[in-house]
């Protein structure tokens, strides 16, 4: 076996260095080479079926696509990269670009990369142009899809170009920025840093091990952040340098201060406070702390204004943020609009949408995209664990799931092994809590689990298989593959023999800024390092779990950055994408497809202002304008505990009334609100009653828009649902009732009828009622439609959609997938996003739903009558979006969410 496997390593890296010159290799070509290699002496032992799965590795790796993404400008740039590069030589460039390659990234993600960071150099001032000069901008990528990869290579190039002095402002933890020098030295410094300021020899790393002709100066190293007297011991002034000078800082108000005071003391231009050659900062996870968050206009938070400080020392600068939730970025300054570019950090200059590589497993894919997603919800932590412990909380014991999640890693790392990733990392990660106090116990119990789960492995895993499952935690094991890994290609003999393999090398680490534990996988290149870190924040931001397969995440926040930020399971998962799994709950599942949905809703909103030759300040007023503004000012504001006035446009929107008034008056009235509708429409010759029956219920066409707007006015709204606040509705209608909202689509849903079943006549319409279960955290004034909190079923906004304007969006939505490369697989459904359809809108959309609530709540209240909601489904307008006012009370949100409140603080969860 180990001869097989040492054949099959140097198999692949033989067939990857001949493929890596060929633009899209045949399969017929990988499986020619794979042949003729094969006979070496060097490859011997690897059998037929080994080399095959070889051949499907390599199709899978070299089909991966990627495509460029959309930019929106301002008109004023005068480009200059074209013109400039018979001076540059690509130097860094060139020796980042052969790393990549030796790190086998595909040739057209490289391709693509090469394209995407010349755009974004082009969108820089050029260096040599004489300031002073101070440009921003903004590049939204993906959770783990590889961001550090393109900066670092915009690094290279801006060095190329001229750039004297590159910034890296990392996260505002010691393991985040030390993880991001580290990558920095492989992938531009060449050099161990660590090395540079001891008496050790100098090592060579990444590109520095092609050529080490030009040698960039680092002020900063891998295990140590900015410091003045380390500076200052380099003893060579920025204006003197040859080679461009880098930092890579955490993002901190002490560390900032330092380095603009040694900046001033050190290497200004004589006579003033400013440093004259060119700088780029880049400021990684930059709607992280470097928001400005104060309250009022003179108010500015102190990251926030020590990044404009160090920006104000250079007489020619370019900040670049790169983010992948870019929406506190955007609502910059949500008390006005005319302050909106300011002297903050928004990006006035360019904002750059990428995309990812086709093989990127991310939040779209995962929560909105693929029905076979494996998540699997957590219910069974209240009593042991709640999402809104205390500080002072001791951990007795964990919840079963999370047990079950231990031993899935296990048996997944176990079949790994069969399918000859020896030396590949593999990770879990455990996010429960963001107090260090409760990480360290979560982390010492899971510890003792799995010292007990190795134990049994070492003394019975060796046995034959019935004798094996005698062991109650071997029987536990095969629970686990029976359950989750039965179609992996190996039966449960073969899973059993590499258990022990598997689990021996497994460690927990606890990952927060007070532990000694890390996460160092460089220091494991050869032997692959098995981990489960256990952490809050720091494995929140930017910190990447290499070979991460499984997940449990037990945490609340609705703050869309934040949440999403959390989910470290996004990224590439080459050969192992079906052995990866994800406990949350199932709340928070709900968020994060809606959180996903509105980013794509912002990328294809950016994709259009791009065709339309919109400029960041026009895509800025347009997104801050958009419904989920109101959620994430009123998250940002929450603190204020006042009032807070947001001015929202409704075109393009999805809004109901998921969250509803619990109270019997209530109930009553919104019943009565629904069947006068129902009478008004019949009054006006639009009788549902006799409506044309559809999949999903009775469909009104082209009715008047007075008894909808009656309708929004006697609804009896939850003060928790503040997008469905009737006034602010009312007035929007009011505002295009005689042009784009004057005439509208009804429709009453109700599911097929099943035998012997009686309609529901409580509208005074057959209505066949949809079953909706109460949230866990309902109580007994509000009822929460489902612990997702979603009250329409996916497709219902193709309803009243002309059938070819219907065909038309899910073709071009199909091609849009075609050329990402992310279309299903053969006999796979594809989900088209109701998005697709709002966007094709003839007119708008109101659903009135009948809903049986099966109660699953601790309040115990039944529900003997329907519960009515409420949806609608706004089309585009062709008109200027005129806003309305929503007036936010933060109190409902503070109340709901006030654990977890202080969580974008710096440290909030780590005290």
């Amino acid at each position: 076996m180990v001869k097989m496997t040492d054949g099959l390593h140097a198999l692949e890296g033989m067939v990857a260095s001949l493929l890596a010159s060929e633009t899209v290799p045949t399969p017929e070509r990988i499986r020619e080479l794979i042949a003729l290699l094969r006979n070496t002496p060097m490859c011997s032992g690897v059998d037929e079926d080994a080399a095959e799965q070889l051949a499907r590795r390599f199709e899978e790796r070299l089909g991966v696509t990627m495509t460029i993404g959309s930019v929106v400008t301002d008109r004023e740039h005068t480009p200059w990269l074209d013109d400039a590069r018979l001076r540059i030589t690509p130097y860094y460039w060139d020796r980042y670009k052969q790393l990549l390659i030796n790190k086998q990234f595909p040739t057209q993600v490289i391709a693509t990369l090469d394209s995407v960071t010349d755009r974004i150099l082009g969108l820089l001032q050029n260096p040599l142009i004489d300031g002073p000069w101070d440009r921003r901008g903004m590049v939204v990528g993906h959770v783990q899809s590889g961001k550090t990869a393109n900066y670092t290579a915009l690094i290279c190039k801006a060095a190329d170009a001229g750039y004297k002095l590159i910034v890296v402002i990392a996260g505002i933890h010691n393991n985040l920025r030390n993880q991001t020098q580290l990558r920095i030295d492989e992938g531009f410094v060449g050099r161990d840093s660590a090395r540079l300021f001891s008496r050790k020899d100098e090592r060579f790393v990444g590109v520095g091990k092609f050529d080490q002709t030009r040698r960039p100066v680092t002020f900063t190293n891998s295990v140590r952040d900015f410091n003045k007297a380390t500076a200052s011991g380099v003893g060579i002034p920025l204006q003197n340098l040859n080679e461009p000078a880098i930092f890579v800082i955490k993002k901190n108000p002490n560390t900032l201060d330092n380095l603009v005071e040694w900046l001033k003391e050190h290497s200004s231009t004589s006579g003033s406070n400013t440093v004259d050659a060119p700088m780029l900062v880049i400021d990684d996870e930059a709607d992280n702390a470097s928001i400005n968050i104060q309250h009022g206009k003179t108010g500015v938070s102190r990251i926030n204004g020590k990044i404009r400080d160090l920006l104000k020392m250079f007489r020619r600068s370019c900040y670049v943020g790169y983010t992948a939730t870019p929406f506190a970025n955007i609502f910059i300054d949500p008390d006005t609009d005319d302050e909106m570019l300011g002297a903050d950090l928004f990006p006035r200059n360019f904002i750059v949408s990428l995309d990812p590589p086709s093989n990127y497993f991310g939040p779209t894919r995962v929560f909105l995209d693929d029905p076979d997603v494996p998540i699997r919800h957590i219910d069974d932590n209240d009593d042991v664990l709640s999402v809104t412990h205390k500080k002072e909380t001791v951990v007795e014991t964990l919840p079963a799931s999370l047990w079950d999640a231990l031993r899935t890693f296990i048996v997944a790392r176990a079949i790994r092994l069969c399918r000859g990733h020896e030396k590949d990392h593999c990770s879990m990660l455990v996010n429960a809590s963001r107090f260090t106090t409760v990480q360290q116990q979560i982390r010492n119990a899971i510890h003792h689990r799995l010292r007990d789960i190795q134990a049994s492995i070492r003394v019975n895993g060796a046995l034959h298989a019935a004798q094996a499952m005698r062991d109650p935690e071997i029987q536990a094991l095969h629970d686990i593959w029976q359950r989750e890994y039965t179609e992996a290609g190996f039966e449960w003999s073969e899973v059993l023999s590499r258990l022990h393999a598997a689990a021996a090398p497994v460690t927990v680490v606890e990952v927060n800024s007070r532990s000694a534990g890390t996460l160092n996988y460089a220091d494991h290149e050869s032997t692959g390092l098995s981990v489960i870190a256990v952490g809050g924040f720091s494995l929140s931001r930017g910190l990447t779990l290499e070979g991460l397969m499984v997940s449990y995440f037990l945490r609340n926040s609705i703050m869309y950055d934040t949440l999403m930020q959390m989910g470290r399971w996004f990224g590439y998962r080459p050969d192992y994408e079906d052995l990866c799994r994800i406990w949350m709950p199932e709340e928070a599942e709900g968020w994060y497809a809606h959180i996903a949905e509105s980013i794509e809703m912002l990328r294809e909103e950016l994709r259009s202002m791009e065709a339309a030759n919109a400029t960041p300040e026009e895509f800025g007023l347009k997104v801050r304008s958009h419904p989920d503004s109101l959620i994430v000012t009123a998250r940002n504001k929450m603190g204020s505990g006042e009032k807070l006035v947001v001015s929202i446009g409704l075109g393009n929107s999805f809004v109901e009334t998921a969250i509803l008034r619990r109270d019997p008056t209530s109930l009553a009235a919104n019943r009565r609100a629904a069947a006068n509708l129902v009478r008004r429409l019949a009054e006006a010759d639009c009788d549902p009653a006799a409506a044309a029956r559809v999949p999903n219920g009775l469909l009104v066409t082209g009715a008047p828009v007075q008894p909808v707007l009656q309708l929004l006015s006697e609804f009896q709204n939850h003060e928790g649902s503040m997008l469905t606040d009737g006034d602010p509705i009312r007035k929007y209608i009011e505002a295009r009732r005689d042009g784009e909202l004057e005439h509208w689509d009804i429709l009453f849903a109700s599911v097929n009828a099943k035998d012997g079943a009686q309609p529901d006549m409580s509208l005074g319409i057959p209505i066949y009622c949809q079953k909706r279960s109460s949230g866990t955290r309902s109580d007994r004034s509000t009822l929460l439609i489902t612990n997702k909190q979603r009250v329409s079923s996916r497709g219902v906004e193709k309803t009243g959609v002309r059938s070819e304007e219907s065909a038309r969006v899910e073709a071009a939505y199909m091609e849009h997938l075609k050329g990402q490369g992310q279309l299903p697989e053969v006999g796979k459904s594809l989900n088209f996003p109701d998005r697709i359809y709002r966007a094709v809108r003839d007119r708008p959309l109101l659903i009135v739903h009948l809903l049986s609530i099966e109660s699953k709540d601790a309040s115990g209240i039944q529900h003997e009558e329907p519960v009515v909601a409420w949806s609608i489904s706004f089309p585009r307008t062709e008109r200027d979006e005129e806003r309305v006012e929503y007036i936010v009370n933060t109190t409902w949100l503070r109340e709901r969410y006030k654990k977890e409140e202080d969580e974008e603080e710096i440290g909030g969860d780590e005290e």
